[in-house]
């Protein structure tokens, strides 16, 4: 798995542009969820100004629900982005030997994205606004190691783990400057890892890192940005926890 990640890292700047993009994607979730009635809570943010809201409940021991509020709102010299972004699934997790959790989600996802292009006078330019929906599947897989992060003489537990999700977008009811525009569609393959360290009780910190790739050769809905982002997590599980 780590070599195969490494290699698509790599890859990274094939499926890439410049260019900005209509669409900016919201962390994978990752629950790592093991009983029925575990919570996972999680808020989240990144250089961009990205910040995600998210959250994930076991319905039975097998079986959870799980969804995510994306919000990107930024002003630069020559252009201002606005996106928000809702996304929900239904998802199958299992704990493995040796404290391993695998789970799969399917779900779908909406919203709205906006951007407004300015010239050096700062006039606008172009005016660019559509909605955004979203199919997609995803594969989390997690193993608690057992060494730790030794810091003021204290151990904080560390989680490793791996998330490969992938979606089918649509540019909907696309308009430049007000008028109609043909919409475009893709598909992105995000895988991202990341990693756990427990603060204080059930809050643990969270860093995600990855990238994304899309398979086709858009102008406005590309893999435009990267995955990353630095949160706070919150796992609440009246039973045995993965860190147990």
């Amino acid at each position: 798995m780590k070599s195969f990640l490494r290699l698509l890292w790599g890859l990274g700047p094939l499926g890439l542009s410049g260019c900005a993009s209509l669409y900016f994607p919201p962390p994978p979730h990752a629950p790592l969820l093991t009983h029925q009635g575990e919570f996972y809570g999680a808020v989240s943010t990144n250089q961009h100004t990205n910040y995600a809201l998210q959250g994930a409940y076991g319905l039975t021991n097998h079986l959870a629900v799980a969804g995510t509020f994306s919000s990107l709102h930024r002003r630069k010299s020559t252009r201002t982005e606005n996106i928000d972004f809702a996304e929900a699934s239904l998802g199958y997790f299992t704990r493995l030997p040796d404290k391993r959790v695998l789970e799969v989600y399917v779900g779908g996802g909406g919203g709205a994205t906006e951007r407004i292009e300015r010239n050096d006078a700062q006039q606008t330019t172009r005016t660019l606004d559509g909605s955004l929906s979203k199919v997609f599947a995803q594969v989390n897989y997690a193993r608690k190691k057992h060494d730790n992060l030794h810091l003021f003489n204290r151990d904080f537990p560390l989680t490793y783990g791996a998330a490969l999700r992938m979606s089918y977008m649509k540019l909907n009811n696309f308009t430049i400057n007000g008028m109609a525009a043909p919409g475009e569609s893709n598909v992105f393959f995000e895988p991202i890892t990341f990693t756990r360290t427990q603060i204080a009780g059930p809050v643990q910190l969270q860093l995600i890192s990855g990238q994304i790739f899309g398979f086709r050769n858009n102008e406005f809905l590309k893999a435009a940005n990267s995955v990353f982002q630095v949160g706070i997590v919150i796992n609440l599980d009246k039973n045995t926890t993965l860190d147990e």
